[in-house]
């Protein structure tokens, strides 16, 4: 059984059709890369799956649960939390605090210690910072600190929405190796982002999102060698 299973799923934006019928599952343990230019419907998935938007059509099915019609707060306490494009992070707060609303669905106290802990060894930054103003974090900071509140809910499952996205080429690598690196702690992803080449290097499997439509899947390496991928998401 898939951990995640979307089926026939059609999302609308008034009467416009953003998501058209697609179709993908998610193993427990992998990393999917879910890629496609800008307004193919990447986040439109993302935020259906995680209960922010509801489907007109089709269902998501997560640990065997149907879920399409539960709201975003019932969804975080079963296992799933969702990094957004963008970042988000409560400006006025500090990093500490910020972390710890990223835990507010959970009860017991030494849990949450635990997972702060867990969160500044994957970001010593955060750590260094916790008692800093979150605005006042540079961009690459506030990624980290995004993620490691996501990271707070212990997620089985982890959306993530373009977390390399304004950084610089030095910290999209290690922003890359940390999404590894969760994921082989037992954190199954699933990744929307527009740098293709860095997505399906990490990733086990891909899809490919064309205006609401998947074009294409498979092995992630296989997609990487795929020369309508190559011309169109790698720049080759």
């Amino acid at each position: 059984m898939a951990l995640l299973e979307v089926k026939d799923l059609e999302v609308s934006y008034g009467v416009i059709r953003a998501i058209k019928g697609i179709s993908f599952q998610v193993e427990e343990g992998e990393i999917i890369a879910l890629i496609g230019a800008n307004g193919a419907g990447k986040t439109t998935t993302l935020h259906t799956i995680s209960g922010l938007m509801k489907p007109d059509k089709g269902s998501v099915i997560y640990n065997g649960e149907d879920i399409t019609k539960k709201p975003a707060y019932q969804i975080v306490s079963m296992g799933m939390a969702q990094v957004p494009e963008g970042r988000r992070v409560f400006s006025n707060l500090t990093v500490l605090d910020n972390l710890k609303l990223g835990a507010y669905s959970r009860k017991n106290k030494d849990e949450i210690k635990d997972s702060i802990k867990y969160v500044y060894e994957k970001f010593p930054r955060l750590e260094e910072r916790k008692n800093q103003v979150a605005g006042t974090l540079s961009g690459g900071e506030q990624q980290m600190l995004a993620m490691g509140r996501a990271l707070m809910s212990r997620p089985k499952l982890i959306l993530m929405d373009e977390p390399s996205m304004g950084l610089s080429p030095l910290l999209v690598n290690e922003i890359f190796d940390i999404i590894r690196s969760i994921n082989e702690n037992g954190t199954t992803v699933l990744l929307v982002e527009q740098n293709a080449k860095k997505a399906l290097e990490i990733a086990d499997r891909g899809y490919v999102l064309e205006t609401g439509s998947i074009s294409l899947s498979g092995d992630a390496k296989d997609l990487m060698n795929n020369d309508e991928v190559r011309k169109a998401y790698l720049g080759e």
